[in-house]
């Protein structure tokens, strides 16, 4: 039987909560069956599904839980948040797809695994921590949320003090391999969300989480190259990579070599916090082996597959 090209499809926030919604379960299952009937569209060309995808609300949620319980409840680091999320997410995820799968008459099992991504320790990021999470505060409860916990913490200008975390560079999935097997099985996998739990190595190899975040499209690029993955498609909430974005001069791309997408984003192009990162990601997917990466909407994304729109990078 001839082997199935592997897919591996990064989802963005839009698929499970959309701006300004509270996060209610309801309407975390609404997105997520709107995701995943597009999904199936995607498994019936005939490929190998592995899914990957943000926690950001939800994990903002279970710091913000951490702080107003912690007079009678202790936090739990980040690490152990990530997982969380990763389980709570999973979840809605795979039953959602079982349901739609047993509608269409298919049968494919669907599993969400509990996936660690690992750092180096002496990662600059862990010197310079930059990414922003949980709560806004006084600069008087900033003083002693540093001092009481050792929190970085640095001020937004217009909106307060915030606690930010390294954000280190993927280097290796520890479940890598057990996901391959799972796909042989033809399993639908969902794997390394939120871009993984961060763990490190010490010099007993033995694995230890970190108070950390990374950036889930690039724990896709190496989740990707891990498994050996023939496309990455990052979906978004915008339909193509554009330059110029937002400007009256807007130029939106069908396609893009590694070469220009670096130049592009050499010369500022994409935005640090935004599409940056997923082009980076796509460039790496593709220069460590991938046959292309896509960028385009969750909404667009079987068109975007059949060459139809989306922002193709290849070679």
């Amino acid at each position: 039987m001839q082997k199935k090209e592997t897919i591996l499809i990064a989802l963005g926030g839009n698929a499970l909560q959309r701006s300004g919604e509270k996060g209610t379960v309801e309407e975390q299952m609404t997105h997520v069956r709107e995701t995943c009937d597009r999904l199936i569209s995607i498994l019936e060309r005939g490929y190998s599904l592995v899914i990957t995808h943000g926690n950001g609300p939800q994990v903002g949620s279970i710091l913000l839980k951490n702080e107003y319980s912690e007079d009678k409840l202790p936090a739990m680091p980040l690490d152990v948040c990530g997982a969380e999320t990763q389980g709570m997410i999973g979840y809605m995820i795979q039953q959602q797809l079982y349901n739609y799968l047993r509608l269409k008459n298919r049968h494919e099992q669907v599993v969400a695994l509990c996936t660690q991504t690992l750092v180096n320790e002496e990662d600059p990021a862990f010197k310079n921590p930059s990414k922003p999470i949980g709560l806004f505060y006084t600069k008087a409860r900033a003083q002693e949320l540093s001092q009481e916990k050792g929190w970085h913490i640095v001020e937004q200008i217009g909106k307060g003090f915030r606690r930010v975390v390294p954000s280190p560079i993927p280097i290796d999935i520890i479940e890598a391999e057990i996901i391959k097997e799972l796909i042989k099985k033809e399993m639908i996998v969902i794997a390394c969300r939120g871009g993984g739990i961060p763990v490190i190595k010490d010099k007993n190899e033995k694995l230890k989480g970190v108070e950390a975040v990374i950036d889930k499209d690039r724990t896709a690029a190496v989740l990707g190259q891990k498994l050996n993955a023939e496309i990455l498609m990052i979906l978004t909430d915008v339909e193509q990579v554009a330059l110029d974005f937002g400007s009256p001069n807007q130029k939106n791309l069908s396609t893009l070599t590694v070469a220009d997408a670096e130049k592009y984003s050499t010369e500022g192009e994409f935005g640090e916090g935004s599409m940056g990162p997923k082009v980076e990601a796509a460039c790496n997917f593709v220069k460590s082996g991938g046959e292309k990466a896509i960028i385009s909407s969750l909404e667009k994304a079987k068109e975007a597959l059949e060459g139809l729109t989306g922002t193709v990078i290849t070679k």
